[in-house]
């Protein structure tokens, strides 16, 4: 497995497995399986309700928490210092750990610098071994960053053929901060499973659009967290290190940016104020 070494040293597999969307009553299983086909990096958040089952599969797998990556996320309702300490603690405890390894701002709304206080002494207790943000642009980034001590050690952000952000990961990387992203097959919107120009590329290397995909992301040193609740397609997405694309291929693939979101504006008021109004329980 490939690693990417974030701004504070910590080694980070460039492949993990998400958990966005699988229901709590799958999670465990999912990962188990996850486990068995060769992952160590698994994403989760507060919010998607399932860190207590990524929690039991991590637990009861035998593999050694050294060789484990396991990121979790803050979300609005918990913003602010103390609050978002008591957030961390219940994340903690639901996944069973005594530390994670990323923790993550999941929104860039509410009292980001109160909750960016706390991690920051999460981080130098030695309870959290790097802290990032997720759905950050890069003014809110910048800002953050100007008016902090410890730069974030990643953003989450949407990242796939159709909305690829580069400028962004420019940007971050002569910052020190190392883009993720979620959403890698656009959840297959755009067609994205059957374009004509990554059917071609798949083709040619005798590969799946999704492995072609994820390889792209994996070639431009973008971490990424693909889901699936089937074991044949998580080992197909953990193969994409026994090929290359060209830079012709490469070129192909980067000519399908739109640089709009297939999903949603963080900048939408609209956005802003829904998922500013969503409250989870701790």
């Amino acid at each position: 497995m490939q690693s990417v070494t974030l701004n504070n040293g910590v080694e980070m597999p460039i492949l993990g497995f998400g958990v966005y969307q699988i229901p709590p009553e799958e999670t465990e299983r999912a990962v188990a399986e996850a486990l068995a086909a060769g992952y160590r990096s698994f994403d989760t958040a507060a919010a998607y309700g399932n860190e207590e089952a990524v929690g039991r599969a991590l637990g009861s797998s035998g593999v050694p928490r050294h060789e484990l990556f396991v990121t979790t996320k803050l979300w609005i309702s918990d913003a602010g210092e103390d609050r978002a300490r008591r957030a961390f603690h219940t994340s903690l405890r639901r996944l069973g750990l005594d530390h994670l390894d990323l923790y993550l701002i999941h929104q860039p709304y509410g009292d980001v610098y109160g909750s960016w206080r706390a991690m920051q002494d999460l981080q130098r207790e030695g309870l959290v071994r790097a802290i990032g943000v997720s759905n950050f642009h890069p003014d809110r980034l910048l800002d953050l960053m100007d008016h902090n001590e410890i730069t974030p050690a990643v953003n989450q952000i949407e990242t796939h053929p159709f909305h690829q952000r580069t400028e962004d990961q420019r940007l971050m990387a002569g910052r020190g901060v190392q883009i993720e992203s979620w959403g890698p097959f656009a959840e297959g919107r755009g067609n994205l499973f059957t374009h004509p120009v990554l059917t071609r590329i798949a083709t040619a290397h005798d590969r799946s659009v999704a492995q072609v995909v994820l390889r792209w992301l994996v070639q431009r040193q973008v971490v990424v967290i693909p889901k699936s609740v089937r074991p044949e397609r998580m080992a197909q997405n953990l193969d994409v290190f026994g090929f290359a694309l060209t830079d012709e291929e490469m070129a192909a693939v980067a000519a399908l940016d739109t640089g709009q979101s297939v999903f949603f504006d963080h900048r939408d008021p609209a956005v802003v104020s829904r998922l500013g109004n969503v409250t989870i329980g701790t």
